[in-house]
């Protein structure tokens, strides 16, 4: 095993498009030991991988070249995992507080969630991708993770979590699962009975572990060893909460699978997380998304090549504890673009990701799959569109894209972020980080839209924070996280996300810091839906080979503009405002 991970690393860490799966195969099939597969050249390597790869290749992707790969539009993939361990814990010598942060916006409230023992803000620090919970059975109880830096002069973080029993007016910030333990890309989720989970991996190994609190977040347990839920780069899981679903009570989780732990991209729990089957693959190897169960317990899985490929897996005995899972659906999705690493609005990191949710409202949509994902349209060139696509046949098939932001096409400007969520009566909420308003196209609000009839029309956009720019508070690492999530109810939704409102006069700059708003169509002017022409979903075959779309260019006239009143900004309560700098060039 130690091998093993050495070999990942060392052909991973200067950027080879050797992943360590296939790191693996070869050291196995041509019997070379850690040391022979230090002397093969970067050159042979590549050979064998192509060799040993080739009769998996995506068709239409040219092949990999001089440690670059390629998505299905011929774009750069990413090569590296988005998780990298780098410094040491930084010295912190920390005397400066201020006034926590409430951000007034019309009728929402952004609530800062990342305060000291006296509820004040931390100067100095940065908090950033932020994964909310709720307790279903007591909304007044919700828990947020995110990414801890104790200090911007270091990229070592933890992972950070808040709790709120008020219904998230005022938020504790106890700590971090582990002091001085690296860890990243937190994800929590909650069962139907006010259980918290919460999903962290250690970046050093790639490999997870699952923490349980039954307070609401007040204190964690950890259900597994360190690293014993395997996991990888980018990893996600959910819970299945259907009581009658054989599977109910099961947790799944899937990663990305060049840069993981051990051998595989997937894994099953049955115990709550305390134990997990050892890891197996996924067609296409899916990454950066998300996954969901329906009501009769199929698993969906929703993911893509980092470029234009998405598909929507599904596997339809997850659920039984006495087999090991297989995927039998395998569906590609036309999201109309590509994901984006890397871009301008933030450098160092994701755009945004994939979401998937399934509909278990019970009503005439029920089991309904959405997909959403931030991308680059086809015909662009620059900017970003929140895109969305459903599946009315339980993944068989999907309609075409839709673009559910409504201002007029601009591709200077940046919708990203971007995320939704289904509530338990059906409604589909989805809020993203938008750049519509900002003179400089780059300073950012969080937006929000809803679809009450399964994704055919959605609501005119609605702005619900004050804007920030996102390039300050970097601590040495040039993004402000890779997503933000929201959970929703039958009356609105709760969202956790990353903003610069406060601003630092030591350093001069805005700092990143977690908030929490509420956002539900009563909370602001109730727009009438704007329509969107519904698609009579074309048949998509399944396969269990990687499949990849073609691509088609959307037109970008899909959506017609609407004049949408917004709230008019109010003066911030806490703290007295403060005169904020000109932005810095985009870096």
């Amino acid at each position: 095993m130690k091998k093993q991970l050495l070999v990942r690393h060392n052909l991973s860490e200067g950027g080879s498009t050797i992943n360590y799966l296939s790191a693996c195969l070869l050291a196995k099939t041509f019997g070379a030991a850690l040391t022979k597969a230090r002397q093969l050249s970067a050159i042979t390597l590549a050979l064998l991988f192509a060799f040993a790869t080739a009769s998996a290749q995506t068709p239409g992707r040219p092949p990999s070249v001089a440690g670059a790969a390629y998505g299905t539009a011929g774009k750069p993939r990413m090569t590296e995992p988005l998780e990298k361990p780098g410094m040491p814990p930084g010295y912190v010598y920390r005397l400066e507080t201020g006034p926590r942060m409430i951000s007034q916006f019309g009728l929402f409230t952004s609530f800062q969630v990342n305060v000291d023992a006296g509820g004040n803000n931390i100067l100095g620090d940065a908090a950033n991708e932020t994964s909310i919970t709720v307790d279903s059975t007591n909304h007044n109880r919700m828990a947020i993770g995110w990414r801890q830096f104790d200090t911007v002069q270091s990229d070592f973080r933890q992972s950070g979590y808040g709790y709120t029993t008020d219904g998230g007016t005022n938020w504790t910030f106890p700590g971090v699962l582990q002091d001085n333990v690296f860890r990243s890309d937190p994800v929590t989720k909650s069962d139907e009975t006010g259980n918290f989970f919460y999903l962290s991996l250690l970046v050093n190994t790639f490999c997870g572990d699952i923490w349980r609190s039954t307070n609401g977040g007040q204190s964690w347990i950890e259900q597994s060893p360190d690293g014993g839920a395997h996991s990888g780069d980018k990893e996600w899981f959910t819970i299945d909460r259907t009581p009658t679903s054989m599977g109910h009570g099961f947790q799944y989780q899937f990663w990305t699978e060049f840069f993981a732990c051990d051998f595989g991209g997937f894994s099953r729990s049955t115990d709550g997380g305390a134990t997990w089957q050892t890891p197996i693959s996924i067609p296409n190897s899916p990454q950066w998304g998300t996954l969901d169960v329906a009501t009769n317990g199929n698993l969906f899985i929703g993911g893509g090549d980092s470029g234009s490929g998405f598909w929507c897996i599904r596997s339809s005995n997850a659920q039984n504890p006495n087999v090991t899972p297989t995927f039998d659906q395998v569906t590609t999705v036309n999201l109309g673009g590509s994901l984006l690493f890397g871009a301008a609005i933030n450098p160092g990191g994701l755009a945004g990701q994939i979401f998937l949710a399934v509909d278990r409202s019970g009503t005439a949509t029920n089991d309904y799959v959405y997909m959403l994902a931030t991308v680059e349209q086809f015909s662009a060139s620059n900017g970003s569109d929140i895109m969305f696509s459903r599946s009315t046949d339980g993944g068989l098939t999907f309609g075409a894209p839709q673009r559910i932001t409504d201002d007029p096409v601009n591709q200077n400007k940046w919708h990203w972020f971007g995320t939704l969520a289904v509530a338990p009566n059906g409604r589909i909420d989805s809020v993203w980080m938008d750049t519509r308003n900002a003179p400089n196209n780059t300073d950012s609000q969080l937006f929000y839209s809803w679809s009450t009839d399964g994704g055919v029309t959605w609501a005119p956009n609605v702005a619900v924070s004050n804007s920030f720019t996102p390039f300050e508070g970097y601590p040495v690492q040039n993004k402000i996280g890779d997503y933000i999530t929201i959970v929703s109810d039958n009356t609105g939704g709760d969202v956790a996300y990353p903003a610069t409102f406060n601003f630092n006069p030591t350093s001069g700059q805005h700092e990143e810091d977690v908030y929490y708003v509420r956002v539900s169509p009563s909370g602001g002017p109730t727009p009438t839906p704007t329509v969107t022409p519904s698609v009579t979903p074309t048949p998509t075959p399944t396969a269990t080979a990687t499949v990849t779309p073609t691509p088609t260019a959307t037109p970008t006239s899909t959506a017609t503009p609407t004049t949408t009143p917004r709230p008019t900004p109010t003066p911030r309560s806490v703290p007295t405002p403060r005169g904020r700098p000109t932005p810095r060039p985009r870096p």
